[in-house]
């Protein structure tokens, strides 16, 4: 297997050619270049990048494949106390390069399919998509961790406090019934 690498990822290749010398690129994106992805966290720190791994290659049915991983320092908006938490986001994937729809749904279930042009493919791109997916849908501190903790912890205590316990055979429309007999 050959390796390749660089200090960038390069934006575009032609995947179908890396797939068939079972090519490993190597590199790093800068998370600032993904704008979709720099809109939907937090932040992140100047300099910060994408760090990523892809390994072309074929299946046994010569279905060309991409194996990759890829992990970005991002800083995310716990959705407990609206505070910044910082978290590593990790993916790992293995998609089926197609150039069609028909193509995409000839894969087995275990490929992802990933579209392509007959000789280019944006790496950027697919590194983009890989990171909106793994984003955690409510990011939250670990309970310990979060700056809300006392409040919330004080929020449930008083909430169990002013709860009153209502007794199973208490009927909520009996207070409208006991009104009904007194005006008779």
């Amino acid at each position: 297997m050959s390796k390749a690498s660089s200090t960038e990822l390069p934006k575009t290749v032609d995947p179908y050619r890396l797939a068939e010398q079972e090519i490993v690129l190597e590199g790093e994106i800068p998370l600032q270049a993904l704008s979709r992805f720099g809109d939907s966290v937090f932040g992140f720190e100047d300099g910060a990048v994408c760090r990523v791994s892809l390994s072309f290659s074929m299946d046994g049915e010569r279905r060309r494949m991409v194996t990759g991983e890829l992990e970005a320092p991002v800083t995310l908006e716990c959705q407990r106390c609206m505070g910044p938490m910082q978290k590593t986001l990790v993916s790992r994937f293995t998609l089926g390069l197609v150039t069609s729809d028909e193509q995409a749904q000839q894969l087995p279930k275990e490929l992802e399919p990933f579209l392509t042009d007959d000789f280019s493919a944006d790496l950027w791109s697919l590194t983009e998509d890989e990171l909106l997916l793994v984003l955690p849908p409510f990011p939250l501190h670990e309970r310990d961790e979060c700056p809300a903790r006392e409040e919330l912890e004080a929020f449930e205590s008083d909430e169990s406090v002013d709860e009153p316990v209502r007794k199973s055979e208490d009927n909520p429309f009996s207070v409208l019934a006991d009104l009904k007999t007194k005006k008779h």
